[in-house]
């Protein structure tokens, strides 16, 4: 080879864009590493899914960047957010039930929002105004994101898991609404999680315990808790954000959560947002979706039940597009986590997308690194 050839050769490789080198890559490692070794990842578990199996599953980085404990497959996450559309599931299966209804107001359940208000400004005082909203809201309401409701009341604080789930759905209904149920997007835990109430009061079963009898342990999700173990700890990545000088990353603590996670007497179950999980037990999950609402020979949700799930549920005067706890576009659905994790199923490529890593935020380059396994995984496993 010459040497102008070999030079043009050279500059090819330098310029070539991120996505290609992903769509070429064998692994979705080869095109994770990168940003391992630049700092701006700590670690990832990277999955891929059809309906009925588990295509892919990678590992890259640190759990444990301090310790040079490795990233595993089996690690441990808080998925945070992602727990929305586990929980919306849980209630569409009451609906499926004939219990409730998506449009029963919330109060035929749970009385004490049978006064609640709406805030409708500020007189000269600067005094809050309130009135009657025009309609009480609804369980779709709720699960969908345009109640009204706030993101969470003024009492939960300083975490998010300080109250027992009925206590904190009590002071939901005491905080006047911000708009008009119905109208406006408002993402909002006290939502889901008054949602979440119904099921304890419509099934005399704490909700907890509803989801491992109905979900999680019909699906296998033996690794997905409110409560991780001392086992289940130990393979608990830590969490990352970037460094002062933003040019590494610095360990930090959950900190919407209590510690030890472990203490069922003081830290109560978030449905909103406080589940951890692993990579394949948020998989089992999602392979249910994909498959519309049936795993392994065994249906969880009926095709109705699925289809108001993953439909989109705002107006369409709403910019935002949100269906039942997940999150809808216009060739997927799914659900990220405050921490960066992410759950995404793809009806059309009939994949299921599971990116686990634990970030508040990625210095540098970090923050595409999802986008980047993501396009290998649809180049490589997706229907063509």
């Amino acid at each position: 080879m010459s040497g102008k050839k070999l030079l043009l050769s050279l500059v090819a490789l330098v310029v070539i864009p991120p996505l290609v080198q992903a769509q070429t890559a064998d692994t979705a490692a080869t095109v994770l590493q990168p940003y391992v070794e630049r700092h701006e990842l700590a670690g990832a578990v990277a999955l891929v899914a059809s309906a009925d199996k588990v295509l892919t599953v990678e590992t890259v980085g640190f759990a444990d960047i301090a310790a040079k404990k490795p990233m595993r497959a089996d690690s441990v996450f808080w998925i945070a957010s992602q727990s929305k559309g586990i929980t919306a599931a849980a209630v569409m299966m009451l609906v499926d039930d004939g219990k409730i209804s998506l449009d029963d107001p919330v109060q035929k359940y749970l009385p004490e929002f049978r006064s609640q208000m709406l805030m409708a400004g500020r007189n000269d005082a600067g005094e809050p105004v309130l009135k009657k909203p025009a309609h009480p809201i609804t369980i779709r309401e709720a699960l969908c994101h345009v109640s009204g409701l706030p993101f969470r009341s003024e009492v939960e604080q300083p975490t998010l898991d300080a109250l027992p789930l009925a206590d904190a759905v009590k002071s939901y209904a005491a905080t006047p609404l911000q708009t008009e149920p119905g109208t406006h997007y408002q993402y909002s835990n006290a939502g889901i999680n008054t949602a979440a109430r119904v099921i304890e009061v419509v099934t005399g079963q704490k909700y907890e315990d509803f989801m491992e009898e109905r979900l999680f342990h019909p699906l296998g999700m033996q690794d997905t808790t409110f409560w991780p173990n001392e086992e289940q700890i130990s393979r608990l990545a830590k969490s990352y954000r970037p460094n002062a000088a933003k040019d590494g990353l610095e360990e930090f603590p959950f900190g919407q959560l209590q510690y030890p996670l472990n203490d069922r007497s003081k830290r109560y179950p978030m449905p909103a947002g406080g589940l951890f999980s692993t990579a394949r037990d948020t998989a089992l999950f999602c392979q249910m979706l994909l498959n519309g609402g049936e795993l392994n020979g065994k249906r969880y949700l009926s095709a109705s039940a699925f289809r108001e799930l993953t439909r989109r549920q705002t107006p369409e005067a709403v910019p935002n597009s949100y269906g039942l706890g997940l999150a809808v576009g216009d060739d997927w659905f799914g659900h990220g986590g405050a921490h960066a994790t992410n759950m995404e199923i793809r009806p059309q490529q009939q994949l299921v997308l599971i990116w686990m890593v634990q970030h508040g935020g990625f210095p540098g380059e970090g923050a595409k690194a999802q986008g980047v396994f993501k396009e290998w995984a649809t180049q490589r496993y997706g229907r063509k």
